[in-house]
């Protein structure tokens, strides 16, 4: 029987795959800036200005490389977005490259394979590759200037790699394969951290490929590969750049040094430390030590095009978001602390908007900001950081905090139901407050009351009662039934099942939901089906998928685990941490602003594997009853049932070839200022503000007029940046010194 060469015959389909998802990407991607943050990172990129925490600057640094090859300034956006085209086909060949190669572990052990096992191989590869090419939430990504296709593409090379170490784990390159990961570990970080969510996974291949299982030992890998992450992301890094800045205000503030001395001492010893280590494993023959070391090197190698950031907010480029000059705010943009603080196990309740402040202790200590004093040559705290916050009401501290959100109270008391409460013991003798309680109470069980009534009413009278926190079982309620059953399942199933429409869910069964085309379940679940409006029946995002990747995904995932257990565990575990482990940690409000998919993909991605499978089952089982050529000719026709469906289905709501929208509004804006006034135009959120930034920024488009963003007005950082001239804008006149409207300096102004 005719032999035909692995390695070669995977390179060559992989390639063929890679290409026909990157064509499809071109076709449908967009020519110019689309909503939300794609704008922004078209213009931080080809500028390489500063965005928004945390950042992204490797990210930024190859938009840059890309937008050179854009021949007039409308074509930069068109440029940037070939950036996440063609990080998305990588993404498919290492998908088709993962499969292939676990699917081997089943099919043959040689080198050389048989044509049967060819197509057991590559077959599989294929219908999990192309079903991941088009998948609504992939797609979507591929074809805008996000940071999610990128994010994706060094996601699948971690796995891939992974997989390549511990195949070469006895091998004298095996370390080397360890090395190369640690850097792309490191790469993460100038992209998105979702990449990292890989670490546990490639961990657990390491432990089944060394170690026989059992119980003590499997569980103990599971924790020493989280831990890992968990070092490598909350650990590792923070601490390095909290070091950076602790010695930088050191050497300024104490020794009286230039700044920035303290931050290059830092540098020069951590390259000590690392020689230091290195020369020590040699002369100890410690290969632990030295493999440890190299790692860790390696990580920060990839994590050095962070020092983009601080060196381009030194520059005072136009966009400069929370102006991170310095090793101190640099760890305040990694650590998002802009953003309102989030708790996973333990912390305050929505509720707490209603409690007052704490009798206790009604305030806590702030963090101190440090500034440079040009003047005094140090850096000054501007900041009244002592006692400087409002303390969360301990009566409203809880375990499990999910809805955690006071702006949200309205959304979560008509998501999970209305709080209870009572009249304050030394109110309970006021005889119109009780009359006035029980009437409310009467009209509550009336069903006469609103959440947004409800709300007002706790607000109103709050001081009066004590109001009840939401219990751990109505947060285990919510996170069950929002978080993860409208958060993650019904993005899952938008993938793998079908979509209602491209209208965000705000609750409802009209808009946002799952669809699967079988219509006795989805009238069971969303009513009548037939005879809908025009707007629902002929939404181009209303796709049905009978199920059919779904149900594949469950056929490989059932092979997969009676098959290869050891590849069955890090599989799962990628698909987990990817999914409902990522929703734990992010914690979302109810309602966000847009649909979160768009985070998820790393999860289908790992689905999209296990669909690979069902073709191996599927092929397997006909092979059995047929023979290999009729099985070869079903399982063929059924499996390529689902990434065509999913094309035929998909292609028209995903392709933005000739989609201009946001530009065009964008210039709307302009064009109805009149010309070189020095006028100003306010915005508030990231639709209108970004579109007008890469207007501006990229096409150079009515650079006379200002843009301000209010959300940011707030902020010293911005403050500072509107004062200061940007192209044909002048510098927006102002009374205030900076010191007079510094961080934590003064709440608000009053204007009389």
């Amino acid at each position: 029987m005719r032999k035909i060469n692995y390695s070669s015959a995977n390179t060559i389909f992989g390639v063929i795959v890679s290409i026909f998802s990157f064509v499809v990407f071109s076709l449908t991607v967009e020519p110019t800036a689309s909503y939300w943050d794609c704008a922004e990172y078209i213009s931080t990129s080809a500028k390489l200005q500063v965005g928004h925490p945390p950042g992204a600057p490797l990210f930024q640094m190859l938009g840059a490389i890309f937008s050179t090859f854009a021949l007039e300034s409308d074509q930069i956006a068109f440029a940037v977005n070939m950036m996440s085209v063609s990080s998305s086909a990588l993404t498919i060949l290492f998908l088709f490259w993962s499969i292939s190669h676990l699917v081997k572990q089943i099919v043959s052990k040689n080198q050389n394979i048989s044509l049967t096992e060819s197509f057991k191989i590559f077959g599989s590869s294929s219908l999990g590759a192309l079903t991941f090419t088009f998948t609504d939430s992939f797609w979507y990504n591929a074809v805008e200037a996000e940071v999610y296709a990128m994010a994706s593409l060094i996601l699948s090379l971690l796995f891939w790699l992974g997989l390549k170490w511990t195949e070469d784990l006895d091998k004298p390159r095996g370390d080397k394969w360890l090395i190369l990961i640690s850097f792309v570990i490191g790469l993460s970080f100038g992209v998105h951290f979702m990449g990292l969510l890989a670490i546990p996974a490639v961990g657990l291949l390491y432990y089944f490929k060394k170690y026989d299982f059992n119980l003590k030992s499997f569980l103990l890998a599971n924790v020493i590969s989280i831990s890992i992450l968990l070092f490598i992301f909350k650990l590792l890094l923070p601490t390095t750049l909290s070091i950076f800045g602790y010695v930088e205000v050191f050497f300024v503030n104490e020794i009286g040094l230039p700044f920035n001395y303290g931050t290059i001492f830092s540098a020069i010893l951590l390259i000590l430390t690392v020689y230091y280590l290195l020369n020590k494993s040699f002369k100890k023959n410690n290969y632990m030590l030295n493999t440890i070391t190299l790692c860790i090197t390696f990580i920060f190698i990839g994590f050095s095009s962070w020092l983009m950031i601080p060196i381009r907010s030194n520059a005072n480029t136009v966009i400069n978001e929370n102006a991170p000059s310095d090793a101190r705010s640099l760890l305040a943009y990694y650590n998002l602390e802009q953003y309102p603080d989030t708790y996973l196990f333990r912390g305050p309740m929505y509720s707490d908007i209603y409690s007052g402040q704490d009798e206790d202790e009604p305030y806590k200590d702030d963090k101190p900001k440090y500034e440079r004093d040009y003047k005094k040559n140090k850096y000054v705290i501007v900041n009244d950081w002592k006692k400087g916050k409002l303390n969360n009401n301990k009566k409203h501290i809880g375990f499990f905090p999910r809805m955690w959100s006071s702006e949200n109270a309205v959304n979560y008391l008509d998501f999970t139901g209305f709080l209870d409460f009572s009249i304050k013991n030394e109110f309970k003798g006021q005889d119109q407050l009780i009359e006035l309680v029980n009437q409310f109470k009467s009209s509550v069980d009336s069903n006469d009351i609103t959440s947004e009534e409800y709300h007002q009413f706790l607000s109103t009278y709050g001081s009066y009662l004590d109001i009840d926190k939401p219990s751990l079982i109505a947060n285990l309620k919510y996170f069950l039934l929002f978080q993860v059953n409208k958060m993650y399942v019904r993005y899952f199933l938008w993938n793998f099942a079908g979509r209602q429409n491209d209208i965000q869910w705000r609750g409802g069964t009209e808009n946002g939901n799952w669809l699967s085309g079988v219509d006795f379940i989805d009238e069971y679940r969303l009513g009548p089906q037939k005879n809908l409006p025009t707007d629902f029946s002929e939404n181009k995002a209303r796709n049905t998928y009978y199920f059919i990747p779904l149900i594949l995904g469950l056929i490989g995932l059932m092979l997969l685990y009676k098959k290869d257990v050891k590849n069955f565990w890090p599989l799962f575990v990628l698909f987990l941490f990817t999914g409902l482990a990522l929703k734990f940690y992010l914690n979302e409000r109810i309602y966000e602003p847009r649909e979160r998919d768009y985070a998820l993909v790393g999860s289908f991605y790992t689905f999209c594997i296990f669909i690979g499978y069902s073709f191996l089952s599927i092929f397997n089982f006909i092979e059995k009853k047929f023979g290999s050529y009729t099985s070869l000719v079903i399982t063929s026709i059924l499996c390529l049932s689902c990434p065509l469906i999913l094309a035929t289905n998909n292609w028209d709501d995903h392709d933005r070839s000739n989609r201009y929208t946001a530009q065009s509004l964008a210039k709307a804006y302009l064009d109805s200022i009149d010309e070189d006034k020095q006028a100003i135009i306010y915005t508030i959120g990231d639709n209108d503000t970004f579109a007008l930034w890469y207007a501006q920024e990229i096409e150079n488009y009515r650079t006379d007029v200002r843009t301000i963003n209010t959300s940011l007005l707030a902020t010293d950082w911005y403050m500072d940046q509107m004062k200061r001239k940007a192209y044909k804008s002048d510098p927006v006149l102002s009374n205030l010194e900076h010191s007079q409207y510094a961080y934590g300096n003064r709440d608000y102004i009053k204007f009389e």
